[in-house]
């Protein structure tokens, strides 16, 4: 994960705000860091304050991502749903991406990754949303897309369905959807929303898909 916390479901959507203040209640303190891996920001270190249930995508999974979708995304258009730390987000504005829309929920991670953009100077390409992550993918125009990353707190399950049509939808043919899930999504879970997986790796409890349109052509 680029770094996912908690956040408040949208209408029609059941919330559990005991347990999410219970949750807080139990979270560490202190800060942590990500490191770009790759790029023109590459091996830069960007501190993070630890919260709940924030969760950033391991380096090894992000290295292989970006190996998968190759190190040049020069005139990619992106969008980090649930952009948390804003690892991955941010990881495709280093390598190159034309614009990425990162869309957080939470106000404190909005402010951290504001701090993070103006530290990089990346303002020229990464776009700064709080909000519905969801609601901000199902907005974006149909095919307008290289690259969604999905990356929604594992606890919220009801999320990656909606998050997944959405996508499918938004992607441009020669596109593709990083998802980020504490299981395994095979082609039988990926027909019926139009999606096939393309690559796939499992890092301890995290399961890495790299998806494509179910009727793109093979790379």
């Amino acid at each position: 994960m680029s770094g996912r916390a908690a956040r408040t479901p949208t209408a029609g959507r059941a919330s559990k705000p005991g347990a999410a203040k219970a949750k807080a209640a139990a979270a560490p303190t202190g800060t942590g860091e990500i490191r770009i891996i790759g790029g023109r920001f590459k091996r830069t270190r960007l501190a993070v304050a630890q919260h709940p249930g924030l969760r950033p995508t391991p380096d090894r999974v992000r290295e292989t991502l970006f190996n998968w979708l190759g190190q040049d995304l020069a005139g990619w258009r992106c969008i980090d749903v649930f952009a948390g730390t804003g690892a991955l987000g941010l990881e495709a504005a280093s390598r190159g991406a034309q614009a990425v829309l990162l869309v957080e929920s939470d106000a404190q991670l909005v402010q951290q990754l504001q701090r993070h953009v103006q530290r990089l100077g990346a303002g020229d390409v990464v776009q700064l949303r709080r909000g519905d992550g969801l609601q901000a993918l199902a907005q974006q125009a149909s095919a307008s897309l290289d690259l969604v990353l999905i990356d929604p707190p594992f606890g919220e399950g009801a999320w990656f369905e909606p998050a997944l049509k959405a996508a499918r939808r938004a992607l441009a043919p020669t596109g593709f959807v990083y998802l980020e899930a504490p299981h395994a999504w095979d082609d039988a879970a990926l027909a019926p929303l139009g999606l096939a997986l393309h690559r796939y790796l499992k890092a301890g409890a995290v399961h890495a898909h790299l998806l494509r349109l179910a009727d793109a052509a093979p790379a």
